[in-house]
């Protein structure tokens, strides 16, 4: 019998296991950002730790993570090679970059490009700023969606059922008092920011720290970004004046971000 989700003549490619296993230990350990134990990564992954053991010695072996004393585990340089191939073939970074330099937009305020990856953002560009807002984005960083203004402005572009499909069986830790607690408060503010245009992280990731976040589309048709670009400010710049100019750079680069990839004008417009 045919399966109505896949082409005639296709067959279902069934995940395996162990490299599924594998995957789940690496982005538990660059979400971290810092060593783990065995003993810690079996229980937060409610995996058998001989089973977390193997797969750790495994990929430290191919260079995918490093040892950190006798049983703790960290990122490996290995993936460096990977995270660079992907950089220099994508059109979305190359032009990110580009659309900066051309712009000369928010010359002093820290700027960043991401995609959803999970219930995440994964940083894929970013220029830190010389305001000091507590955090230092880097390339391959990894912050929860809901908490982020390019992961609401790239949420907003969805249904509301896939947004609960994508935090059904977890929603991330609060990194703030004004992390937003759960999918009914999040669906609300992505309605906001389909009405007002563009997303606002107020303080949700670092407090004393907003940014303002657009989605980018691609030539592909489709109205779900493929992606996000945002501002952060101080939270002692931020006003009503502020918050409306802000606003509309950023949607200004990522209309000019998305017509550079082919996107409709229609779907990239200001």
């Amino acid at each position: 019998m045919n399966s109505p989700n896949l082409t005639e003549g296709v067959t279902a490619i069934r995940p395996v296991p162990a490299l599924v296993r594998a995957t789940r230990i690496l982005d538990a350990l660059s979400r971290d950002g810092r060593p783990q134990g065995i003993s810690a990564l079996a229980r937060s992954l409610e995996l058998p730790k001989s089973t977390v053991h193997g797969i750790c010695r495994t990929l430290a072996e191919l260079g995918l993570l490093l040892r950190v004393g006798p049983t703790q585990f960290t990122m490996g340089p290995h993936v460096l090679g990977w995270a660079n191939a992907f950089q220099s073939q994508s059109d979305l970074t190359v032009e990110f970059t580009r659309v900066w330099d051309e712009l000369q937009a928010f010359p002093r305020d820290t700027v960043t490009l991401s995609v959803l990856s999970g219930t995440d953002v994964l940083y894929l560009g970013c220029r830190n700023g010389v305001n000091a807002l507590g955090v230092s984005f880097k390339v391959g960083m990894r912050l929860p969606a809901p908490f982020t203004a390019t992961g609401k402005a790239m949420l907003a572009t969805m249904q509301e059922s896939r947004v609960r499909t994508i935090f059904a069986e977890s929603w991330p830790a609060p990194m703030s008092p004004t992390s937003v607690r759960n999918v009914d408060a999040l669906l609300n503010e992505l309605e906001t920011t389909r009405q007002r245009g563009f997303a606002v992280d107020n303080g949700q990731t670092r407090e004393g720290a907003y940014c303002f976040g657009a989605p980018v589309f691609d030539g592909s048709g489709n109205d779900i970004a493929i992606g996000g670009v945002a501002v952060a400010l101080l939270a002692t710049d931020v006003n009503e004046d502020s918050t409306l100019e802000a606003g509309k750079a950023i949607r200004m680069v990522a209309a000019r971000l998305s017509r550079r990839l082919g996107a409709n004008p229609l779907i990239a417009s200001t």
